[in-house]
């Protein structure tokens, strides 16, 4: 991932990704956050393209790649 995608993610999205790292559903996500099912996905389809990641769990190794999580 470049520097360039892991900035891109908005404020909220990073809050997504700390929570898909929880192992949250979209469901819990979006009762978490208060929003909608439909915003959580997007949000969740927002960041895999963005990180350029296959799936949730490609996700997670993304992020801890480019740094957004430090193990």
């Amino acid at each position: 991932m470049r520097k360039s995608e892991k900035d891109s993610l908005t404020k909220r999205e990073l809050e997504v990704v700390a929570l898909i790292i929880e192992g949250y559903s979209n469901s819990e996500i979006a009762n978490k956050l208060s929003v909608s099912l439909n915003t959580a996905k997007a949000h969740v389809s927002s960041i895999i393209s963005k990180l350029g990641a296959k799936n949730r769990v490609h996700t997670i190794i993304c992020a801890i790649r480019c740094g957004i999580i430090k193990l």
